[in-house]
């Protein structure tokens, strides 16, 4: 493939994500009922510029005790919505079944312990974390959420997919460099990234020993394994045959309406109990295609013991005789890859430090920025529903719906910086990100981050962020400001249960503490505490 032509699929590919030609049913799996209530209101405001106008929306709590792991959890939360739809008048599984529908299922728990602290500043709604576009919701201009942007990307696969239940996570964006549209050829296919098949020193080099891995065998057959060297992937793959491409595996996965209904039914049991733990790569797709020795040798590498193993090898082989002696099944093949293309850009907002890099990303003149600004739609002027008074502003700076200095203060300026819905009289801000704050001045030095910050002094300093420092404003239903601070060189999962920079609480204090928080009421609380406190600024 030419530049060229990769350059055009990846518009084309762009043109279908932002024409939301997406699914005509969501699931939103969230951890809370609080949560569930918040998405549920904010993606069906959202029809029509995040996705499809006829969208069915359906956001559910995964209420299983110590949570079901992804495979579990998928099922469960597909059950859930089938249940809370048939109410509705909507027969899910009968779509499905007649390839009328495609239905997309979105996973939003964990405590978001790597992005930390920004989680609490949305009240432990992880996928709520804001980014620099906006987005219309039932006519009100909001920042985007990092669901929605995954919501509004993953929709371009909905058209190939009538008749089968697409799974993605959360917190990564991904621009395929192939064609989204692809003849479905596998009752199970996981998106990954091909390439030819690499030598020993080309897996070291490459650091494929650290990805969960998808291979393709030249007869078509595929297979899954987890981060092994390259002399382990050829004995654990041997029974493929000649492997003819290897990729990393995104995760992100679709299985036909057949095989998600015998799925159901396999594990019923775990599902009316609500127990037990399975995640797809360990518990289904591992052992339905690897050898029982290769599963195991594996699975104990993982401290699982051989016996547990053997065990569950011998029940998902029982599973997979059953389903291909039912009638459809040898339609497709089991288990196969669906490529995203070399070189796919892939943009993960699921650590701190990668949100920073993603979201500065914008203020750069390179391809990867204009494909990101071309696909949030911020391509052209770099300020957009904002007013400007004594303010310079780079044309690398990205503004968007802020009200920023005030005659008689002096003239600021912002340099190769995100403001999103920033007001302030005075801002200098060089390298930095700001998102939903009120202050009289602001000083945000290189590498900060300020999120959802209200200072409310006047005539003081204001509000001073010094390089690499990061702010986010926790709010309780009193409109109280907990401000909480961290750095970008802070890594939230190690720190989690750590005191650090001066903090009351920790990050896991701070996520315990909002355990009963309702997202919807708590954003409408900053929401008029920002208000507030801008009126008593300009009193």
């Amino acid at each position: 493939m030419t530049s060229s032509n990769k350059e055009e699929i990846v518009l084309r590919n762009i043109e279908v994500m932002n024409s939301l030609q997406g699914f005509d049913v969501v699931i939103v799996s969230c951890s809370s009922s609080l949560q569930a209530k918040y998405w549920q209101g904010r993606l069906s405001k959202g029809k029509g510029s995040v996705l499809p106008l006829h969208t069915n929306v359906f956001a559910v709590e995964e209420d299983w005790p110590g949570g079901a792991g992804n495979a579990l959890g998928t099922l469960y939360a597909y059950q859930k919505a089938v249940a809370v739809a048939i109410t509705q008048g909507i027969d899910i599984s009968k779509d499905l079944l007649a390839k009328k529908i495609s239905v997309g299922l979105f996973h939003t728990a964990g405590k978001g312990t790597r992005l930390a602290p920004l989680p609490g500043a949305e009240n432990n709604n992880k996928p709520g974390v804001k980014l620099p576009a906006m987005v219309s919701l039932g006519g009100i201009e909001s920042p985007i959420t990092i669901l929605e942007a995954v919501v509004k990307q993953s929709g371009s696969y909905a058209n190939s997919r009538k008749g089968r239940l697409s799974v993605f996570w959360g917190d990564q964006i991904f621009i395929p460099t192939v064609p989204t549209d692809y003849n479905i050829t596998h009752h199970i296919d996981i998106l990954c990234s091909l390439g030819p098949m690499l030598s020993e020193a080309e897996w070291k080099e490459k650091g494929m020993d650290k990805y969960g891995l998808i291979a393709r065998s030249s007869t078509g057959g595929a297979a899954q394994v987890e981060k092994v060297d390259h002399a382990t992937a050829v004995q654990l793959l041997s029974n493929l045959g000649e492997i003819e491409s290897v990729g990393a595996s995104l995760g992100s996965f679709s299985i036909s309406s057949l095989i998600l209904f015998e799925l159901l039914n396999e594990f019923s049991a775990e599902l009316a109990a609500r127990s037990g733990k399975y995640d797809t790569d360990p518990h289904l797709w591992m052992p339905l295609t690897l050898e029982k020795s290769a599963y195991v040798h594996l699975m104990k590498q993982k401290g699982v013991d051989e016996t547990t193993s053997n065990n569950h090898h011998d029940r998902m082989a029982l599973f997979r005789t059953k389903f291909d002696a039912l009638e459809g099944a040898a339609s497709l093949g089991l288990f196969g890859p669906v490529d995203v293309g070399q070189g796919v850009y892939w943009w993960d907002y699921g650590q701190l430090k990668l949100y920073q890099n993603n979201t500065l990303l914008l203020t750069q003149k390179t391809a990867d920025a204009e494909l990101l600004k071309l696909f949030f739609g911020l391509t052209g002027s770099t300020v957009r529903n904002s007013n400007l008074v004594n303010t310079s502003y780079d044309d690398t700076s990205i503004i968007s719906s802020s009200a920023l200095g005030s005659e008689g203060t002096g003239s600021g300026a912002i340099k190769a910086s995100i403001v999103s819905n920033v007001h302030s009289k005075f801002i200098d801000a060089e390298g930095a990100i700001l998102i939903n704050v009120t202050a009289e001045r602001i000083i945000a030095k290189p590498g900060s981050i300020v999120y959802n910050i209200i200072d409310s002094s006047v005539g003081g300093p204001g509000l001073v962020v010094e390089a690499g420092q990061v702010l986010a404003g926790v709010f309780s239903n009193d409109g109280t400001q907990h401000v909480v601070k961290s750095t970008i060189s802070i890594d939230g999962g190690k720190a989690w249960e750590k005191i650090v920079e001066g903090n009351p609480f920790t990050f896991e204090q701070v996520y315990n503490s909002n355990s009963n928080a309702d997202p919807t009421l708590l954003e409408q609380v900053a929401a008029a505490s920002h208000g507030a406190a801008w009126a008593r600024i300009n009193a």
